[in-house]
């Protein structure tokens, strides 16, 4: 089933190109840090809620492909999700593109049913794209970043480059064999533990920077809570 078609830029070479995308399937790669250190300390952090660990490092969820958003607002019920900024890949036409994206989870949610939890909520998804390989040869030296804003005031929530995470090659080939990752296919890589730990926000920024080739894609969105009445 695909999404409903997206408006990117994609920048290509030093162009700028809009395009409208679909989505026949969106993966969120979980646990995916290089560092089993880093990795372990992401997975005790969501211990400390109640959510259980991953039954493999990596992990692949399945989450609707219709809940990829560029709009500047998602709407969530009651007050226990929070953002989480990731790189995510794409396979279009056969080629690969790096966008940049929010796991927004229900944390209430994640204590019984990590699977549930991914698909309760939308995935925000900045509106550029990047050529996989402009960047392939300094992938490391990229960094994602995120603010939250909490009580009014926006704080650094998670900053790392990307050397911590799995390389695509590797992150792909265990999800997917040697086939690659499908074609129109989107999958969030994974993210930094939360400084000060996991919370809920206000409003949810993030980027995904490039000091190679002095570029970075920005992104935002407002968090409206409905209220849970049973």
């Amino acid at each position: 089933m695909h999404s409903a078609p997206i408006e990117f830029f994609v920048h290509e070479q030093g162009r700028k190109v809009a395009r409208s995308l679909q989505f026949d399937e969106l993966i969120i790669a979980g646990w995916t840090g290089r560092d089993p250190v880093a990795r372990d300390k992401h997975i005790a952090e969501l211990e400390e809620l109640g959510i259980p660990r991953p039954a493999s490092t990596p992990i692949y969820y399945r989450v609707a492909s219709s809940r990829l958003s560029t709009r500047p607002a998602i709407e969530v019920s009651g007050e226990n999700s929070s953002g989480e900024v990731e790189f995510v890949l794409m396979r279009i036409d056969g080629r690969l593109y790096v966008g940049l994206g929010s796991d927004h989870t229900d944390r209430k949610v994640e204590t019984y049913n990590i699977t549930v939890s991914k698909q309760m909520c939308d995935k925000p998804i900045a509106p550029d794209l990047w050529s996989f390989d402009d960047v392939v040869r300094h992938w490391d030296q990229l960094v994602l970043r995120s603010y939250a804003t909490i009580e009014g005031r926006r704080e650094l929530y998670q900053e790392g480059t990307l050397s911590g995470m799995l390389a695509p090659a590797d992150l792909i080939e265990r999800g997917f064999g040697r086939s690659g990752l499908p074609e129109r296919a989107a999958m969030f890589g994974g993210t930094f533990a939360a400084r000060g730990g996991i919370r809920p926000a206000s409003r949810f920024e993030y980027e995904l920077s490039d000091p190679v080739l002095g570029r970075v894609i920005e992104h935002g969105y407002d968090v409206k809570v409905l209220p849970v009445l049973g």
